[in-house]
């Protein structure tokens, strides 16, 4: 096995600083924090059917709309059963309230436009009342429904909401099902079917890192998120159940070892960490791998709100967006070494498959989390994943943010090109599959 340079480990993008031309791959571009945001904002534009510069400023809104909401969920604690955003008809955010008092609608200027804020009184309980009967009754739920694939408190209706297969023998009756579920969690429950593939599943893996399962023994792969650091040394984190001490290949064959730290795999925690002498922080961006970007800070899950649109990036699918369902989803079973919290975020829309696990979840150069899990349906289309908000980062390690105005080389808007170099909790039903 190869030592590499120095300059070698980033998240999703290993970078050469010295190699001979001839024996260069295809140099990745690092974006600008413009040309990072207008790749997402295609992919908006196409999903929502706007146009590329309304996109662009809805995206731009999204960012700069978080300090409001925030503001607002603060003032209204009390009664607060969820924020979201709305894409249709038009784009705006609405706070659901329990209560029938009214709230006269706001607006805030965010993204060089407008965004009307809109109030609906009248939910049937407040997202705390919602968490609390999870923490209390999941226990309970779980064993009346054996086969519930998951729940959460539901930020556009104000209810607790329970994810069961098709396959399940109440899902046939979902009003009564949901009856029952409310009659033992105490608060208003629903019921949403999911679809589930007759397969095994594992992990499998921005850049690829491989190792050998500590259970089956076979080789597997993962992807590699985003570059950490405790303040001495850097490193770089994937998912907990990804196999311990990983190995980078370099499209030239080179490799290089990258030694275990630790990780971390209970509750709300999926991550691991793993060494590794990395230059700037950068994180592939696209199918291809020819685009990288520089976090510049990163999105708490507190302030994430239902409807965000986020962007992720893994070894078997890619590039692909989608839109924030959940801010406060438990995975089912016991696959968080035990009941999982109710701290996870779910994402409709992306694309999802084996290999993704430990991904980058980001949105233009903001960063979210890393990925742990999926549905699918019958047909192995992606249902949902969900993500390791960064909050949940190992006690004592950070993100790594940067400019790319300021790395090495490049100047504000110039894309720079580099050499590219190249206990677990996940539930067996969602965890991402190994092939």
């Amino acid at each position: 096995m190869t030592a590499l340079p120095l300059r070698l480990l980033t998240p999703l993008l290993i970078a050469l600083a010295a190699a001979p031309a001839a024996a260069q791959p295809p140099q990745p571009i690092v974006q600008s924090a413009d040309e990072a945001l207008a790749q997402d904002a295609a992919e908006y534009a196409r999903r929502h059917d706007v146009p590329l510069d309304e996109a662009v400023h809805r995206l731009r809104a999204q960012q700069e709309s978080v300090a409001e909401t925030d503001r607002l969920a603060a003032l209204y604690a009390k009664r607060l059963a969820g924020i979201a955003i709305e894409d249709e008809p038009d784009y705006r955010i609405v706070v659901l309230l329990t209560g029938s008092k009214p709230v006269a609608g706001e607006a805030v200027l965010a993204g060089g436009m407008l965004v009307p804020i809109v109030f609906r009184a009248g939910a049937p309980a407040t997202r705390a009342r919602i968490l609390k009967a999870i923490d209390r009754k999941a226990d309970a739920v779980r064993a009346a429904f054996p086969e519930a694939r998951g729940m959460g408190a539901d930020p556009r209706t104000g209810a607790l909401v329970v994810m069961l297969s098709e396959g399940d023998a109440d899902a046939g009756d979902l009003a009564g099902t949901a009856s029952r579920i409310a009659d033992i969690a105490g608060v208003p429950a629903r019921v949403a079917l999911i679809e589930r593939p007759e397969a095994n599943t594992a992990v499998e893996g921005g850049a690829r890192v491989t190792g050998n399962d500590a259970v089956t023994g076979r080789r597997s792969y993962c992807t590699i998120g985003f570059v950490v650091t405790d303040g001495s040394r850097n490193g770089i984190v994937t998912a907990a159940h990804c196999p311990d001490v990983l190995t980078y290949a370099d499209p030239d064959g080179t490799t290089a070892l990258l030694p275990f730290i630790g990780q971390w795999g209970w509750s709300f925690q999926d991550v691991q960490v793993n060494a590794a002498a990395t230059g700037d922080p950068l994180f592939f961006a696209d199918a291809k791998k020819s685009l990288a970007r520089v976090p510049a800070g990163q999105r708490a899950r507190a302030s994430t709100r239902a409807g965000d649109f986020v962007c992720h990036r893994g070894e078997r699918t890619g590039y692909s967006c989608g839109e924030v369902e959940f801010t406060d989803y438990a995975p089912p079973g016991t696959l968080c070494g035990g009941p999982c919290a109710p701290d996870w975020v779910t994402v409709r829309g992306a694309d999802c498959g084996g290999g993704d696990s430990g991904g980058p979840v980001f949105s233009g150069d903001v960063a979210f989390g890393i990925m742990k899990g999926a549905s699918w349906d019958r047909a192995g289309k992606c249902g949902f994943y969900y993500y390791m908000s960064l909050d949940y980062l190992p006690k004592g390690w950070t993100l790594v943010t940067g400019d790319p105005a300021i790395l090495p080389g490049t100047g504000r808007g110039t894309s720079r090109r580099l050499v590219e170099g190249g206990p677990s909790r996940e539930s067996v039903s969602e965890q991402l599959p190994r092939r």
